[in-house]
C-alpha cells in the first residue's frame, strides 16, 4: 500500500479554472430555464419590498464600462436585499426618443424631409427597439437579475400614455406656461437644449472694449461722453438694447487722454491697463442708480441704448457698465424685463443671423464677429480688440457651440412650488452626502425649465391652437390624447388631423369655423424619463413608491435626479426617492471621461472574452465609486488574479469537505478546540460586517473584509496548518471534523455574502455542497450574530500577533539559508510570564499552528544571544533535529521508533494501525 493512499487527500471535481469565457453563457441560459428572478420573487411575496428605480440609459450602441458600473452595482443591491428579507423588484429601463437617434438615421442615410414625419417616426421606433434589444442582451451577459420580459421604454404607449397625463396635472396646477426667452439653443441641433445636455469646453473668443455715445445724460452728463462696455460675443451686439449698471456701484465719469467716459470706479485701473491710458482724470463719481433711464447712442444703428439697473453687473471683469441683448441672456433677459425692453433675437434656428440684423443678413452668427469689429472700428467705437480663450457651453451630442437665443418655447415654472422642491431634498439621504447641497443648490438657483424641443422623435407636446392662436390645454383634450397614446401610440398625433385628435364634438370660442391646428414641438427628453416615477412605480402597483433608492452617475444631479425631483414634487407633493446613491465616471487611462463620442470607451464584451463578465463583477465591487475611476485592461489583468485567490480557496475548502455530511459530521460550537472557535468567531464577525456595508451599499468594504479574511484569516493561516490535519489525522477523528465544521460553515456563508457580487462562481461552488436549496440564489443571507467570547478572541489575537514575530525570524532564518520551508525548523519562544501562561493555555499544537517540526516554550530567562528580541517574548529558530516522516513530511526525532512502520514518526505510525491495518501487515511505499 502505498503512504499517500492512507492520507484524506482533499478531492473535489470542482474545476480549478473557472473557464468563465466559455461557461457563463450556459450557466444564465440554466437561470433562465429554471426562471430564477420569477422564484425569488414567489419566495419573497410576502415580505417588505424594497425598489430601486432604474435610471433608464440611451437605447443607442452597446453598453460601455460606464454602463457596466452603474447596472452591476444595482444587481448587487437587489440580489442582497432579494436574499436578506425584502421582496426587491427590478425592471429595467430605456430612454429611447431622442436627436441621438435621429442623428443615425441620417448616417444610415435616411432623409427625414423625404417623408411624411409618422413614417419617419417609425423609422426611429424600429431603431430604438433594435438599440433596445442588443443593450438587454448586453446587459444580461453581465449576470444582471431582472424582470427582462416586462421592462419600461419611454416609448411604450402606455408609459406615453402616463406621461401626458402627468404633463395635464402640471398644466392644471398652473405650472405650463408659453413665452419668448433666452434658452440654450443648438444651430448644429437646430433645437433647445436642456442644462443636462450641455458640456463645456475651451474655445477662443474676442475680447473688445466697445464705446456708446451718451445720448441724454439726464443732466449729469455731457453728450461727448461714452460709456464703455467689455464684450466677449460681438455677434450680438446688433440685439444690443440696453446697458446695465449696478445701483450699488459708484461709477467715475473721466478724462482719459483728452476723450470723456464712464467706467465703474473699482475697475478704472484694470481698464486704464487694458485701453492703455496715458493720462486719466477723474471729473466726477456718480452712483450707478443715478445712471438708471440714461440713453446711448447704439454704435451702428440708428436707435438708443437704455440705461438699466442690474444686480447681476459685478466688478469681477470687464468695466462696471454690461451690454445687454435681453433675446440672448438670462441675465440680460431679466433685467430688460423690468423695463418693458423687446425681446430681440436676430438669428433664426440655423443660426444665421434674420433681418433684424440689418447688414448682417444671412450670416452665420460666429462669422459675424469680425464684420461687426470692423463695423465698429469704422465708426470709432472699438477702443480695443484681442483675443482670450474661456470655457463654453457646447451641445454635448453634437460637441459644437450652443449660443443663448429667445424663442417662443413651452416652459415648466419652478418658482410657484420651489419651496416644496427644497424642502423634500432635505428628507432625502445622500451617498456621498454632499450630494445633497450639489442638488439643492442647482434647484435653488435654477430658472424655469424649457420643455419644448424642435425635432421630430419624441412625445408630442398634447397641445391644440383654436382658430385665433389661442393655445387649448384643458383636462378633457389632455387626457382624451393620453388615452388616444396609451391605445395608438404617440405617433397617432402625426398621423391625424387636429380635430381627429380632439374627443368628438369639442368647441372652442376661439375657432368659430371649428378649425384647429396642433403643437408640432415635442416633449424635452428628460421630461420623459423625468416622468418614471409615473409610468413606472405609479403605474404598476406592485412596486410602491416612492423609491427606496435612485443610483446614478453623479451626472445626474442635473439630469436624471434633477427632472424627476421636479416633476414628482409638481404632481405628487414629494420627493420620489427616499436615498440617493451617485457614482463617479469611468475614466481612460488618460484621465478622461468613457464616452462613446470620444471613443476612449472599453467594451464590456471584449473583457468577457478574455476574462468574463465575473471578472468585471469584481472589479465594479472593488472600486470606490464615490469618486472618478481610472480603468485599462490591466484593471482586469489585477482582478482576475485576485478572483483565482477565491477561487481556489473556495476549492481547497470543498475539497477538504467532500467526505463531510454537514447533519452528521458537524461539530458544535461548544465542542471545537479553541483555534476553530477563534476561527469561526472571526467568520461571524465577518457576516456581521459585511451585512452592514451592504445595508450601507458599500461594495468595496464587503471586497476588503471577505478578502481580508479569505487572505489573512484562512489561506496565511487556519487552512495553511489545516493540511496538517485534514490530510494526516483519521478521517473521524475529532480534530478533522472540528476543521471541517469551520471550513463548511465558511463556503456556505461566504459563498452566499459573495453571491450578490459573484453570481456565477457561487452558484457553481453551491453544486458542492449539501444545502437544501438547488439554487444559492434562492438562499437566504446569514444572519448576524452576537459575538460573546471577548476573552477567546483577546487571546487568540495575542497568538496572532506572537505569530507574526515567529514569521519574521523565520523569514531571517530562510534568507540566512539556515532553513528552507518552515517544516525544516525547530522554534523556541523565550516568553514572560503572562506570555507563557497565554501560551500554554491555548489547548493547541503551537508547533503545528506555526507548521514547524519542533516547539518549546521556555522562560525569556533562558534566551540566548542568537535569540531574535521581541520584547516580552524572544525567538530562537533552530534546523530541527530527526528524519523526515514519509506521511507527514515533519522532520521528527520519533521516526522510526514503531518497528512495522520504519519511514513514519510515531503520530503517523498511530493514525496508520488504527485506520489501516491491512497498510501495517503488508508494509508501505
Amino acid at each position: 500500500m502505498k503512504t499517500k493512499d492512507t492520507l484524506n487527500l482533499g478531492k473535489t471535481e470542482f474545476p480549478m479554472r473557472g473557464n468563465l469565457p466559455n461557461m457563463e453563457d450556459t450557466w444564465q441560459k440554466e437561470w433562465q430555464d429554471n426562471d430564477l428572478y420569477s422564484k425569488r420573487q414567489a419566495l419573497n411575496a410576502e415580505k417588505p419590498t424594497f425598489f430601486l428605480h432604474d435610471g433608464p440609459p440611451f437605447a443607442n450602441g452597446n453598453i460601455h464600462m460606464g454602463h457596466a458600473l452603474n447596472k452591476i452595482s444595482k444587481d448587487i443591491i437587489v440580489r442582497y436585499k432579494s436574499m436578506n428579507g425584502f421582496r426587491a423588484p427590478f425592471v429595467p429601463g430605456w430612454d429611447t426618443h431622442g436627436l441621438p437617434i435621429e442623428q443615425q438615421l441620417a448616417k444610415k442615410g435616411i432623409k427625414r424631409k423625404e417623408m411624411t414625419l409618422a413614417e419617419y417616426r417609425k423609422l426611429c421606433f424600429d431603431y430604438a427597439m433594435g438599440e433596445v434589444q442588443k443593450q438587454k442582451e448586453d446587459f444580461k451577459r453581465l449576470g444582471i437579475s431582472a424582470d427582462w420580459n416586462n421592462p419600461y421604454i419611454t416609448l411604450q404607449p402606455e408609459f406615453e400614455r402616463e406621461e401626458v397625463k402627468m404633463f395635464g396635472e402640471m398644466v392644471e396646477k398652473g405650472y405650463i406656461y408659453r413665452g419668448k426667452k433666452p434658452v440654450y439653443w443648438s444651430p448644429s441641433s437646430e433645437s433647445t437644449l436642456a442644462e443636462a445636455e450641455i458640456e463645456y469646453k475651451d474655445i477662443k473668443s474676442p475680447s473688445l472694449y466697445v464705446s456708446f455715445r451718451v445720448k441724454d445724460g439726464k443732466g449729469l452728463l455731457d453728450n461727448d461722453t461714452s460709456f464703455i462696455i467689455w464684450t466677449t460675443t460681438p455677434w450680438t451686439l446688433p440685439a444690443n438694447l440696453a446697458i446695465a449698471v449696478n445701483p450699488r456701484f459708484e461709477y467715475s465719469l473721466i478724462n482719459a487722454d483728452g476723450k470723456k467716459y464712464v467706467v465703474a470706479t473699482q475697475r478704472l485701473n484694470a481698464v486704464k491697463e487694458a485701453l492703455e491710458f496715458e493720462n486719466v482724470e477723474t471729473l466726477k463719481i456718480i452712483k450707478g442708480a443715478d445712471l438708471e433711464y440714461m440713453t446711448a447712442q447704439h454704435p451702428f444703428y440708428d436707435r438708443e441704448s437704455l440705461l438699466i439697473l442690474g444686480n447681476h453687473v459685478t466688478l469681477d471683469d470687464g468695466t462696471g457698465l454690461v451690454h445687454t441683448a435681453p433675446g440672448h441672456g438670462t441675465d440680460d433677459f431679466n433685467a430688460a424685463s423690468k423695463y418693458d425692453l423687446p425681446i430681440l433675437s436676430p438669428v433664426d434656428e440655423h443660426g444665421k443671423m434674420t433681418d433684424e440684423a440689418p447688414g448682417f443678413e444671412g450670416m452665420y452668427y460666429d462669422d459675424v464677429n469680425k464684420p461687426v469689429t470692423e463695423l465698429l472700428k469704422e465708426k470709432g467705437a472699438l477702443l480695443k480688440l484681442s483675443f482670450f480663450t474661456h470655457s463654453y457651453p457646447h451641445d454635448w451630442r453634437t460637441k459644437k457651440p450652443v449660443i443663448f437665443r429667445a424663442t417662443p418655447q413651452w416652459f415648466a415654472s419652478i418658482d410657484p412650488f420651489r419651496k416644496e422642491i427644497l424642502e423634500q431634498i432635505q428628507k432625502v439621504n445622500f451617498t456621498p452626502e454632499w450630494g445633497k447641497t450639489r442638488l439643492y443648490n442647482m434647484i435653488k438657483d435654477r430658472g424655469d425649465w424649457v420643455i419644448s424641443r424642435q425635432r421630430a422623435w419624441g412625445v408630442p407636446l398634447p397641445i391644440f391652437y383654436a382658430e385665433n392662436g389661442d393655445p387649448i390645454m384643458t383636462e378633457e383634450t389632455i387626457n382624451h390624447v393620453a388615452e388616444l397614446f396609451g391605445e395608438f401610440g404617440s405617433n397617432i398625433w402625426f398621423e391625424r388631423e387636429a380635430k381627429e385628435l380632439l374627443p368628438k364634438g369639442f368647441t372652442h370660442p376661439g375657432s368659430p369655423n371649428g378649425e384647429f391646428t396642433k403643437e408640432t414641438d415635442i416633449m424635452d427628453v428628460w421630461f420623459d424619463s423625468g416622468s418614471s416615477h409615473r409610468g413606472v412605480m405609479k403605474s404598476r402597483s406592485d412596486l410602491g413608491f416612492p423609491a427606496d433608492l435612485y443610483l446614478e452617475g453623479s451626472d445626474q444631479y442635473r439630469g436624471w435626479f434633477n427632472s424627476s425631483l421636479i416633476t414628482s414634487v409638481a404632481v405628487n407633493g414629494q420627493a420620489p426617492y427616499k436615498n440617493i446613491l451617485s457614482q463617479g465616471f469611468t475614466l481612460d487611462k488618460k484621465g478622461h471621461k468613457m464616452s462613446k463620442s470620444l471613443g476612449n470607451t472599453i467594451l464590456p464584451s471584449d473583457i468577457e472574452k478574455q476574462f468574463g463578465a465575473e471578472i468585471i463583477r469584481l472589479w465594479v465591487a472593488s472600486v470606490d465609486t464615490s469618486s472618478d475611476i481610472p480603468v485599462g485592461v490591466d484593471s482586469f489583468k489585477q482582478t482576475s488574479d485576485i478572483y483565482r485567490k477565491i477561487r481556489n480557496t473556495m476549492r481547497f475548502m470543498l475539497a477538504n469537505t467532500d467526505d463531510f455530511n454537514p447533519k452528521e459530521n458537524a461539530v458544535k460550537f461548544e465542542d471545537l478546540r479553541q483555534v476553530d472557535k477563534f476561527i469561526s468567531i472571526k467568520l461571524d464577525l465577518l457576516i456581521n460586517k459585511v451585512i452592514n456595508k451592504y445595508e450601507e451599499n458599500d461594495f468595496s468594504a464587503v471586497y476588503k473584509e471577505v478578502m481580508s479574511f479569505i487572505t489573512n484569516d484562512m489561506s496565511s493561516f487556519y487552512l495553511d496548518f489545516a493540511k496538517d490535519v485534514v490530510y494526516i489525522d483519521s478521517a473521524d477523528s475529532h480534530s478533522r471534523r472540528c476543521m471541517q465544521t469551520v471550513m463548511y460553515n465558511a463556503v456556505i456563508k461566504i459563498a452566499k455574502v459573495l453571491t450578490p457580487i459573484l453570481p456565477f462562481t457561487m452558484e457553481q461552488v453551491w453544486k458542492y455542497v449539501k444545502e437544501d436549496e438547488e439554487f444559492i440564489q434562492l438562499a437566504e443571507m446569514p444572519e448576524k450574530v452576537e459575538i460573546n467570547n471577548d476573552e477567546l478572541m483577546k487571546n487568540w489575537k495575542e497568538f496572532m500577533r506572537i505569530r507574526d514575530d515567529v514569521l519574521k525570524s523565520l523569514e531571517e532564518a530562510r534568507n540566512a539559508k539556515l532553513i528552507g520551508k518552515s517544516m525544516e525548523s525547530k522554534i523556541t519562544i523565550f516568553a514572560d510570564e503572562k506570555t507563557k501562561s497565554l501560551l500554554e493555555n491555548l489547548d493547541s499544537d503551537l508547533g503545528q499552528l506555526l507548521i514547524v517540526s519542533g516547539f518549546e516554550l521556555k522562560d525569556i530567562t533562558q534566551a540566548t544571544e542568537k535569540s531574535d528580541n521581541y520584547g516580552d517574548l524572544k525567538v530562537l529558530v533552530e534546523q530541527a533535529d530527526g528524519e523526515v516522516c514519509q506521511r507527514c513530511r515533519m522532520i521528527k526525532t520519533d521516526v522510526g521508533s514503531d518497528s512495522q512502520l520504519p519511514n513514519l514518526c510515531a503520530r503517523c505510525a498511530n493514525i496508520v494501525h488504527d485506520n489501516y491495518p491491512q497498510a501495517v501487515a503488508e508494509g508501505l511505499e
